[in-house]
């Protein structure tokens, strides 16, 4: 829970716009996998958490009748930097924000999942229930869109 617990919560929250939700959902998760104690093959712990959770807040939605989008809204870790980096740091996250909310949500998940969360093509297919070639193209086709908007925003390479 100390590992994964932050980042989960995160991603639920995304999911369902409400933290205090995302925030029961993952000692929810974290529950089932203590009182079931399913069968977890080595290293496939995170996809296998984040594949349950995704599922709990799908169907947490449904039962709510809202349909709901996967959408980036998390406030990243601050690093120690001066108020003018900061400033700076946080127009390009709006802006990073402002493009993300533009590209289908699809690409944004598998964005947040292989860059944000750190997770590997085989965990993110499993996250996300598709093979890794899907993986694969969705990256390629969403950061090709990202590229795209990002430069609408005036926001190149050397800026990030």
């Amino acid at each position: 829970m100390l590992r994964y617990g932050d980042a989960l919560t995160a991603y639920l929250d995304a999911f369902l716009h409400n933290a205090h939700d995302a925030e029961d959902l993952m000692l929810d998760c974290f529950t089932v996998i203590l009182v079931k104690k399913p069968g977890i093959s080595e290293g496939r712990f995170r996809a296998y958490l984040f594949k349950m959770a995704r599922y709990k807040a799908i169907r947490l939605n449904r039962l709510r009748f809202r349909q709901r989008e996967f959408n980036l809204d998390v406030n990243l870790l601050s690093r120690n930097e001066s108020p003018e980096d900061a400033m700076w740091r946080s127009e390009q996250m709006t802006a990073l924000r402002k493009c993300l909310g533009r590209i289908a949500p699809q690409y944004r998940e598998v964005l947040w999942l292989v860059y944000g969360m750190e997770m590997s093509y085989a965990q993110a297919a499993e996250v996300m229930g598709c093979g890794t070639g899907r993986i694969h193209y969705l990256l390629d086709d969403g950061k090709q869109r990202m590229r795209r908007e990002m430069e609408k925003e005036g926001i190149t390479r050397a800026d990030i």
